[in-house]
Protein backbone atom coordinates (compact mmCIF):
# COMPACT_ATOMS: atom_id res chain seq x y z
CA UNK A 1 0.00 0.00 0.00
CA UNK A 2 1.25 3.57 -0.81
CA UNK A 3 -0.28 6.28 0.36
CA UNK A 4 0.37 10.05 -1.29
CA UNK A 5 -0.07 12.81 0.88
CA UNK A 6 0.48 16.39 -0.80
CA UNK A 7 3.09 18.86 1.21
CA UNK A 8 3.73 22.40 1.85
CA UNK A 9 5.95 23.66 4.12
CA UNK A 10 6.05 19.92 5.70
CA UNK A 11 2.21 20.16 6.53
CA UNK A 12 -0.70 18.60 4.42
CA UNK A 13 -1.70 21.21 1.77
CA UNK A 14 -5.07 22.52 1.50
CA UNK A 15 -5.51 21.76 -2.32
CA UNK A 16 -3.63 19.00 -3.51
CA UNK A 17 -3.10 20.60 -6.93
CA UNK A 18 -1.17 23.59 -5.54
CA UNK A 19 1.39 21.53 -3.26
CA UNK A 20 5.24 21.91 -3.62
CA UNK A 21 5.88 17.91 -2.91
CA UNK A 22 4.36 14.66 -2.37
CA UNK A 23 5.02 12.28 0.13
CA UNK A 24 5.16 8.52 -0.65
CA UNK A 25 4.32 6.66 2.28
CA UNK A 26 4.75 2.72 1.74
CA UNK A 27 2.85 0.40 4.09
CA UNK A 28 2.94 -3.25 4.85
CA UNK A 29 -0.59 -4.64 4.28
CA UNK A 30 -0.26 -7.67 7.03
CA UNK A 31 1.55 -5.20 9.59
CA UNK A 32 0.04 -2.01 8.52
CA UNK A 33 3.51 -0.37 9.33
CA UNK A 34 4.61 2.36 7.61
CA UNK A 35 7.96 0.91 6.11
CA UNK A 36 9.30 3.53 4.27
CA UNK A 37 8.85 7.35 3.30
CA UNK A 38 9.90 9.41 0.22
CA UNK A 39 9.18 13.01 -1.01
CA UNK A 40 8.67 13.49 -4.40
CA UNK A 41 8.54 17.20 -6.79
CA UNK A 42 5.26 16.63 -8.60
CA UNK A 43 5.38 17.46 -12.42
CA UNK A 44 4.21 21.25 -13.32
CA UNK A 45 0.40 21.56 -12.46
CA UNK A 46 -2.21 20.54 -15.45
CA UNK A 47 -5.32 19.12 -15.63
CA UNK A 48 -5.69 15.78 -14.72
CA UNK A 49 -1.44 15.11 -14.99
CA UNK A 50 -1.41 14.11 -10.91
CA UNK A 51 -3.88 10.83 -10.70
CA UNK A 52 -2.17 9.71 -13.76
CA UNK A 53 1.37 10.57 -12.58
CA UNK A 54 0.77 9.24 -8.61
CA UNK A 55 -0.59 6.39 -10.36
CA UNK A 56 2.75 5.34 -12.17
CA UNK A 57 4.30 5.73 -8.85
CA UNK A 58 1.97 3.28 -7.57
CA UNK A 59 -0.08 5.14 -5.04
CA UNK A 60 -2.86 3.57 -3.75
CA UNK A 61 -4.59 5.86 -1.30
CA UNK A 62 -4.47 9.96 -1.79
CA UNK A 63 -5.27 12.15 1.96
CA UNK A 64 -5.47 15.63 0.98
CA UNK A 65 -7.86 18.86 1.87
CA UNK A 66 -9.68 19.41 -0.69
CA UNK A 67 -10.04 17.86 -4.27
CA UNK A 68 -12.23 18.72 -7.20
CA UNK A 69 -15.20 16.60 -8.50
CA UNK A 70 -13.24 15.97 -11.96
CA UNK A 71 -9.54 15.65 -9.86
CA UNK A 72 -11.79 12.67 -7.32
CA UNK A 73 -13.38 10.67 -10.49
CA UNK A 74 -9.34 10.75 -11.91
CA UNK A 75 -8.50 9.40 -9.27
CA UNK A 76 -10.87 6.76 -8.94
CA UNK A 77 -9.53 5.53 -12.41
CA UNK A 78 -6.40 5.32 -11.38
CA UNK A 79 -7.68 2.87 -8.85
CA UNK A 80 -6.62 5.28 -5.81
CA UNK A 81 -8.99 5.96 -3.16
CA UNK A 82 -9.63 9.00 -2.20
CA UNK A 83 -9.94 10.52 1.30
CA UNK A 84 -10.51 14.36 1.43
CA UNK A 85 -11.43 16.62 3.93
CA UNK A 86 -8.21 16.20 6.30
CA UNK A 87 -7.14 18.82 8.72
CA UNK A 88 -3.41 19.55 9.06
CA UNK A 89 -0.61 17.66 10.06
CA UNK A 90 2.47 15.82 8.95
CA UNK A 91 2.54 13.70 6.50
CA UNK A 92 3.77 11.16 8.99
CA UNK A 93 0.98 11.86 11.51
CA UNK A 94 -1.50 11.63 8.79
CA UNK A 95 -1.18 8.23 7.48
CA UNK A 96 -0.40 6.50 10.96
CA UNK A 97 -4.09 8.33 11.69
CA UNK A 98 -5.41 6.37 8.72
CA UNK A 99 -4.10 3.20 9.49
CA UNK A 100 -5.41 3.72 13.34
CA UNK A 101 -8.80 4.46 11.57
CA UNK A 102 -8.85 7.49 13.23
CA UNK A 103 -8.09 10.04 10.90
CA UNK A 104 -10.55 12.99 11.40
CA UNK A 105 -11.65 14.13 7.72
CA UNK A 106 -14.05 16.51 7.51
CA UNK A 107 -15.76 19.12 4.59
CA UNK A 108 -14.31 18.99 1.24
CA UNK A 109 -11.97 22.06 1.43
CA UNK A 110 -11.92 22.70 -2.56
CA UNK A 111 -15.12 24.24 -4.30
CA UNK A 112 -14.16 23.04 -7.69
Amino acid sequence: MRIAIPVANGQLCPHFGHCEQFALIDVDRKSMEVVAQMMVDPPPHEPGILPRWLGELNATIIIAGGMGQRAQALFEEQNIKVVIGASAGSPEDLAKAFLAGTLKSGQNLCDH
